[in-house]
């Protein structure tokens, strides 16, 4: 039996496959073992491929494979779409009672199990929990508690009534006592469970509970997929902290919203994907120039335009290190897993405040759907700081005022950071505008002002590279001639991978970047190796092009930009075919 269990259903838009894969993930989770799950879904509200997988373990799992061991198929499709990743042995549970599934075939070497889904829902209390019966029959395969799926379901379903939950566990028990009835298979799986307790969360999830750890009392947004979900985590939980959602009539809005209750003094957020990031590139400006903290979150998607909105895709890099008009300062973070997520959405608070600037978050689809299991201490509130910067109160703002006592917002200092005062501050009063500025925030054209307040500005990264921790951080074996380099969602599927090609005597270096902007120097680093693979989500290679640009040194490149994230096997596969070509 293989050290992990991969497991996955799959249909049409709109049969529920997301809310059953969540529901055993749950399931899982709540017996102790670890999970990671991948999402395919199509840009729709119904029709269209849609398959959710969920891979387990008693160690942790950072990665999807390319192998499956229980197939729920609701339709043909699904069986054609996995077949890949199906091998001897794998069970595929259907509904031969279905049209659609009446002359399925089962390939070679797998154990068809054909459970009447639909008849045994409606006998329960309706076909509406037919994939609740394949859960119950996916639990007896793979010799699984049932009572854990009690739970889930006692999750899923609690706050709709006793008779909803109870008619839920009766379906599971009907498809797994048809399986141990119906069925004489000797199936090698058996899930074994433990105490442990886990927290099982998405990077959408993540991000919001890291906004609200860190204070965020505002969040304006506009539904977008992949992003909506950072606005539903903090609808109704923000406010248990004296925070507001406000969902805004665009992305514009929703920036310009969040700007003037950052303006106010409030920890300010608004999340989006690419289309929304560039209707929001003016206003992006304004709040550089206006040196106002505020945090975006960009859960980047495949593009351009429309784009694929449920495919992963990393190519958003260079709009979010260099767009908008003119030179503006900014700093973008690159979480590189869900839980950073929640430590990432903290940090860039406090770096926006401390350096009053815009902070992009750059997350992508790959990390906001994923669900994962992590230790509950993982998320240590006691381990949160929160740091506002360069504020100023009605004791120290005499500092900060010219002879006439005026406030000076944008007073020229050698670190680059002005003293902020909020409103209602005595003494504090003052006026930002987009149009250049003096230090009193009044528009100016002089020529030396200018220049003094675009240098002002721009020393502010410069200083947080004093500062901060802005590095790298590292995996593999460090004296390794060979050197991958990555950043983003890459870092789970890398890190497996690492193993695999220890197995065929292949070491590597991994160097794993969450710091976009300011980032580390790996010159030295790129300079010790004979071998530099770059790996992303892209087809240009638009870290490979920064990391080129930093080193001076030219490296090769591993792109996947087919709206699929990288597997662990699938990565190490294409980093030791670079390497081998690298050498040629």
């Amino acid at each position: 039996m293989p050290a992990d269990f991969n497991w996955a259903i799959g249909g049409e838009a709109g049969d529920g496959i997301d809310s059953t894969g969540k529901i055993f993930a749950q399931a899982l989770s709540r017996a102790g073992r670890h999970v990671f799950t991948s999402k395919d879904f199509a840009s729709r509200i119904r029709g269209g491929y849609t398959a959710y997988k969920v891979r387990t373990a008693v160690d942790p799992v950072q990665s999807v494979v390319d192998r499956l061991d229980v197939l729920i198929a609701l339709t043909p499709r699904t069986i054609e779409e996995n077949l890949d990743e199906l091998h001897e042995g794998s069970v595929i549970i259907y509904d031969g009672e279905r049209t659609t599934m009446a002359n399925v075939e089962i390939p070679e070497g797998m154990i068809g199990l054909d459970v009447p889904l639909k008849r045994l829902a409606e006998e329960a209390g309706g076909a509406i929990m037919r994939n609740v019966v394949a859960l119950g029959a996916a639990c007896e395969v793979a010799d699984f508690p049932i009572e854990n799926l009690d739970s889930a379901l006692e999750k899923r379903f609690g706050s709709k009534g006793r008779a909803l939950v109870e008619n839920n566990q009766e379906a599971a028990r009907s498809g797994q006592d048809y399986v141990a009835e119906e069925y004489d298979h000797d199936l090698d799986y058996e899930l074994e469970t433990t105490d442990a307790d886990y927290v099982l969360l998405n990077g959408d999830e993540a991000i919001g509970m890291g906004a609200i750890a860190a204070g965020c009392k505002f969040y304006a947004g506009y539904p977008i997929t992949p992003a909506t979900d950072v606005m539903e985590y903090l609808m109704g939980r923000i406010e248990q902290f004296g925070g507001h959602v406000v969902q805004a009539e665009d992305e514009l809005s929703a920036i310009n919203i969040a700007l003037g209750a950052a303006r106010a003094g409030a920890r300010s957020m608004t999340a989006t994907s690419g289309p929304g990031i560039d209707l929001m590139s003016e206003t992006f400006g304004l709040v550089a120039t206006s040196e106002t903290p505020l945090v975006v979150v960009d859960v980047m998607r495949s593009g351009p335009s429309t784009g694929m909105p449920t495919k992963q895709e990393q190519g958003d890099l260079n709009m979010m290190l260099y767009g908008g008009h003119g030179e503006i300062p900014r700093f973008v973070l690159g979480p590189t897993t869900i839980s950073e997520c929640f430590w990432k959405t903290v940090e860039a608070f406090n770096l926006a405040e401390k350096y009053q600037t815009p902070v992009y978050i750059a997350a992508d689809l790959s990390l906001a759907v994923t669900e994962q299991t992590f230790s509950p201490e993982t998320f240590d509130m006691d381990a949160v700081e929160i740091d506002r910067g360069k504020v100023v109160d009605e004791e120290t703002v005499a500092e900060w005022q010219n002879e006439k006592e005026q406030f000076k917002p944008h007073a020229i200092t050698d670190d680059g950071v002005s003293p902020r005062a909020f409103p209602g501050t005595d003494g504090g009063v003052h006026m930002s505008t987009g149009l250049e500025h003096d230090e009193l925030g009044r528009r100016t054209e002089d020529t030396e002002m200018r220049v003094e307040q675009v240098d002002k500005r721009n020393r502010k990264v410069e200083t947080a590279r004093t500062e901060e921790d802005f590095s790298s951080r590292e995996f593999g074996d460090p004296d390794s001639a060979n050197l991958v380099i990555s950043w983003g969602s890459n870092e789970g599927a890398m890190t497996e991978a690492i193993d695999l090609l220890d197995e065929e005597g292949v070491d590597v270096r991994f160097l794993s970047v969450p710091y976009l902007f300011p980032r580390p120097d790996l010159t030295d680093e790129v300079e010790a190796a004979e071998n530099v693979v770059v790996v992303e989500c892209n087809a240009t290679g638009q870290f490979a092009d920064v990391v080129e640009h930093d080193t001076l040194s030219r490296v090769d490149r591993v792109n996947k930009y087919d709206g699929v994230r990288f597997k662990a096997d699938e990565l190490a596969t294409d980093i030791k075919a670079a390497l081998q070509e690298a050498t040629q």
